[in-house]
């Protein structure tokens, strides 16, 4: 067995730690290492990290709190990845067009 996969997800936070002196406070580099490793759990699921961000970021003010584990990359990936909500922002792509 090995884990070179896990420290593949894991090398761009050893790269990132000089950018985290620039965090400002260590509760800015605890937000960094938390949306990091959203990020990595989102590659290891094969989940698009943008889709995931902007559709949970929408979606959590009409979640129901007792129900939030659902909004975890893995069960995202089982309830909403088929549907996930889009920003005005982002284009169609060319299919939908």
């Amino acid at each position: 067995m090995d884990t070179n996969h896990l420290e593949r997800e894991i090398r761009p936070i050893t790269l990132g730690r000089k950018n985290w002196l620039f965090c400002w406070t260590e509760l800015g580099a605890e937000h960094v290492g938390l949306i990091q490793s959203l990020i990595s759990t989102c590659k290891l699921h094969g989940i698009n990290p943008n889709t995931y961000l902007t559709d949970v970021l929408q979606r959590i003010s009409i979640h129901p709190a007792s129900q939030v584990a659902e909004l975890t990359p893995r069960l995202w990936k089982e309830k909403f990845a088929e549907n996930p909500l889009r920003s005005v922002l982002q284009r169609k792509p060319e299919s939908e067009r």
